[in-house]
């Protein structure tokens, strides 16, 4: 039997992706290794958000 497809979590508001980058550079200075990934990660979060609210505006 076929294993259904998983279920994406659902997406976070554009403010909460936001606030969590302003919260990763608050500290100011250069990211770790691990900061720049989780930034990356971000990017592509709050860039999947503004799609979405635009989206949702039409």
């Amino acid at each position: 039997m076929p294993t259904p497809p998983a279920v994406p979590p659902p997406a976070r508001s554009l403010a909460a992706v936001n606030e969590e980058i302003r919260a990763l550079l608050s500290a100011g200075g250069l990211l770790s290794e691990k900061g720049r990934c989780r930034y990356e990660e971000l990017l592509v979060e709050w860039a999947a958000a503004v799609r979405g609210d635009v989206a949702e505006a039409a």
